[in-house]
């Protein structure tokens, strides 16, 4: 009961009152001018208020543009600052729905839902800088795509010319290289810096099981911080190799310095979350001469192939963390690449875990075989247990010197019975989070009513599963698939030998009805993969007790 009315608190807390939005006001950056030294040092980036709110198609429109098309992205890049503020994801929708919107993932700094990218140059000097106020001129193409890059040209009337050139691959990832021509009186320093900036704080999916915030890596660490953990102080960081980021369940915008320069990593928040790095070495250029700084950005989907591929092929330190296995990465994602072969030959991510779920069993046959055999003596031995108990109901100690005495003369194992339990939950933890982490089960449809693998069960029992037209809430969910696993558990209940202490039987009498209210919510394709490994259970429990026979003196 407890169990139960405790779950009924969180479900009346969830539905009542849903997650919290924390909102924040728009903002811009620009850098501080610090006295100059002999060795300047990496100056901090601070910000100030900015500009009106607009509708985003009004935002877009005000500004001249480069436009940005390849097979996953489509958008543009501000003339204005040089900001990669239009982003949308042209192969996602943003629901089940044929006539659903793309996913936006970038959006100009003027509306509240602003999230928007930028590189530049930062000054420990007296040196005149573009800032996201700066109007860059486009020099030649306009159009960015794999087979051509665009270039941004921008003069401070003081003797520097600034060049941003930016290319992109046919995935996710754009190039920015920054290049200075020196052509004034005196020898500059700069520092190259990128920073991410997201004005609202999302609705988060599941705290629980797993990380939407900000993260990267910084050397060998990996580094995830909760939109909450930066509201009262900064988190920095200090490195030679690595990324940072804004994350979401899905998606992801991560910027990469350049390989071997040293850099400082922070991640804060002034009415805006900011994920930034700023080159910690000055970038020296001398008079008629030029320097540069190349940064990579991934804006785009979290696809396994993909960032696994950016890891490996492009050197991206530590790239294949931002997805978020887990603790037990080492077990979930190779099963994730199991499923993803049978998918390959099914044709369906349901049959594959259906597939996965008969191997599973396969694997542990022998195991599960002995542990069956036991609890099969154990229903067998029953009848003697009571004989046993009622025969010495006053001496509790003889109770169990007879018992012990009983289960080794008919070579029982009384603990054997917990072994099918223990081999699931690797595998039960393991299915839920890739099930939950990765883009690939997003969206991905069963037979039937089951539309999204990653989706709780649409159905319910509340409206006879469509039947009658009305729409119970949320805590009444309890569709067909969560019943057909609760169903399952039930009998496969019964074939177990029931607990000795007539309190723990009606305890466990609860467990199936208890689970079915708990997992309703669960994604289906867990729930799925539980419903069919009950029923192969059963089968290969039936058999075994149908063959076990026991006699007992």
């Amino acid at each position: 009961m407890a169990v139960v009315l405790s779950t009924m608190v969180i479900i009346f807390w969830q539905f009542m009152y849903g997650d919290e939005y924390v909102e924040v006001e728009n903002e811009q950056i620009k850098t501080e001018q610090t006295t100059k030294s002999q060795k300047p040092s990496a100056p901090s980036i601070v910000k100030k208020n900015v500009e009106i709110k607009v509708s985003r198609s009004d935002a877009i429109t005000e500004t001249r543009r480069i436009k940005i098309e390849n097979a996953n992205l489509s958008g543009s890049i501000a003339l204005k600052g040089g900001l990669i503020d239009d982003i949308i994801l042209k192969n996602y929708n943003s629901n089940q729905s044929a006539n659903s919107n793309k996913v936006v993932l970038l959006s100009p700094k003027k509306i509240d839902q602003s999230y928007y990218l930028e590189t530049g140059w930062a000054t420990s000097g007296s040196e005149i800088v573009p800032n996201n106020q700066t109007e860059w001129k486009a020099v030649g193409n306009k159009i960015l795509n794999p087979n051509r890059s665009v270039k941004l040209e921008w003069s401070n009337g003081a003797g520097l010319t600034f060049i941003k050139e930016f290319s992109i691959d046919n995935k996710y990832l754009i190039t920015v290289n920054e290049q200075i021509k020196n052509q004034s009186n005196q020898t500059i320093n700069l520092f190259h810096y990128a920073q991410i900036t997201r004005k609202q704080k999302p609705k988060i999916q599941d705290f629980y099981i797993l990380h939407e915030g900000l993260l990267g890596v910084v050397d060998e660490n990996l580094t995830e911080e909760d939109y909450d953990d930066v509201l009262e102080k900064k988190k920095s960081y200090k490195g030679s190799k690595g990324w940072v980021g804004i994350t979401d369940k899905y998606w992801l915008t991560a910027v990469i310095p350049e390989k071997g320069k040293n850099f400082n990593a922070e991640f804060s928040y002034d009415k805006a979350y900011k994920a930034n790095y700023i080159i910690t070495d000055p970038t020296t250029i001398n008079v008629n001469q030029s320097g540069s700084n190349i940064s990579n950005i991934f804006i785009g989907a979290k696809e396994v192939a993909v960032v696994d591929g950016y890891a490996e092929n492009k050197g991206f330190h530590k790239f294949d963390l931002a997805i978020d296995w887990g603790w037990f990465h080492f077990f979930t994602k190779p099963l994730f690449f199991i499923i993803d072969y049978l998918y390959k030959i099914s044709g369906n991510f349901g049959i594959a875990i259906i597939l996965l779920t008969a191997a599973v069993r396969l694997l542990f046959f022998p195991l599960a075989n002995y542990s069956f055999a036991s609890m099969a003596k154990m229903k067998a031995l029953q009848p003697e247990m009571q004989r046993l108990k009622d025969l010495y109901k006053d001496d509790k100690q003889k109770i169990q010197m007879e018992m012990m005495n009983l289960y080794k003369r008919e070579k029982v194992n009384p603990i054997s019975g917990c072994l099918p339990v223990l081999i699931q939950i690797p595998f039960f933890f393991a299915i839920y989070k890739m099930l939950f982490v990765t883009i690939e089960m997003r969206h991905a449809p069963f037979y039937g009513w089951i539309k999204d693998l990653s989706a709780a069960d649409p159905t319910t029992v509340f409206n006879l599963f469509g039947l009658i037209p009305w729409s119970p809430p949320s805590f009444l969910i309890i569709g067909a698939w969560p019943i057909i696993m609760g169903v399952t558990m039930y009998i496969q209940q019964k074939l177990n030998p029931a607990p000795p202490d007539p309190i723990q039987a009606k305890i466990f009498m609860f467990f199936p009805f208890i689970l079915t209210i708990l997992l309703a919510s669960f994604p289906s394709g867990l729930v799925i993969y539980w419903s069919i490994n009950n029923i192969l259970t059963m089968a290969q429990q039936y058999v075994i007790i149908r063959k076990t026979k026991v006699k007992t003196v």
